[in-house]
């Protein structure tokens, strides 16, 4: 799976991105799965104008049924609009408007709960990782879903290590195999082998065309969520690294 994610954009910046898209040679949807994330605004024009065998998400929806949260989107709202996923728990909303793991996986719960399929970011600051609680974080950002969740095949998992997103820092291939593999052995202890074979966990933190083919080429690395990259020329070849491992 590749995501393309960001806040940035105009009405004709963002119809640019979607004709490159639509343009784009890229491997077949049985590949790779390729899920785009326009901002609120552009959501419904995303959706009229790009190709059907990409997807569109959202970058984020309330907790619970709508009603009397001002400013807030609700999941009904993306339903209605037929938007079939969502970006929750990034890690700016996380850091910048304080939402705990405990309100993340009521979102995730609810999410699922109507019909929507879920990325679910973890991920860990750079003071995290330097004293050595990298796991131990994404693991309660992970088990914070567990407790609410009991069905995983609408969710997919995004490692996005705080420190190396939009600072042009990136975990090495070797750390973000560190990483997904302690995830993949959490979900396999704490939910089921099934489960833990079957959840794609995805990396975001400043992917770009130089080094996505090295970290796809990890064993646990299903894919990537992407930012800055997103605006460029590059992201078509991120969407092609989606194939090194089966050149392998």
């Amino acid at each position: 799976m590749i995501g393309l994610t960001t806040q940035n954009g105009t009405i004709e910046g963002v119809k640019k991105i979607v004709t490159t898209l639509n343009e784009a040679e890229v491997p077949s949807e049985d590949v790779v799965e390729v899920v785009v994330s326009p901002p609120f605004v552009f959501l419904s024009m995303v959706k009229s104008l790009l190709r059907n065998d990409f997807s569109i998400a959202a970058q984020n929806c309330w907790a619970r049924k709508g009603g009397a949260f001002t400013g807030e989107v609700s999941v009904e709202m993306l339903v209605n609009l037929g938007i079939p996923w969502v970006i929750l728990g990034h890690s700016e909303r996380r850091l910048l408007l304080n939402e705990s793991n405990e309100f993340v996986g009521d979102k995730t719960a609810y999410a699922l709960s109507q019909g929507l399929k879920v990325i679910a970011c973890v991920g860990e600051t750079l003071e995290q990782r330097e004293s050595g609680s990298t796991l131990a974080v994404v693991a309660a950002q992970a088990k914070a879903i567990a407790e609410r969740v009991s069905i995983w095949s609408n969710i997919v998992l995004a490692y996005e290590p705080v420190w190396a997103i939009g600072t042009g820092k990136v975990a090495t291939p070797s750390q973000a195999q560190e990483v997904h593999s302690e995830l993949r052995k959490w979900l396999h202890d704490n939910i089921g082998a099934e489960v833990a074979t079957s959840t794609r966990i995805i990396y975001g933190g400043s992917v770009n065309g130089a080094n996505c083919k090295e970290l796809a080429a990890q064993p646990d690395v299903d894919g990537f969520l992407v930012g800055g990259a997103s605006l460029k020329p590059e992201f078509i070849d991120i969407i092609k690294s989606a194939t090194v491992k089966q050149s392998a």
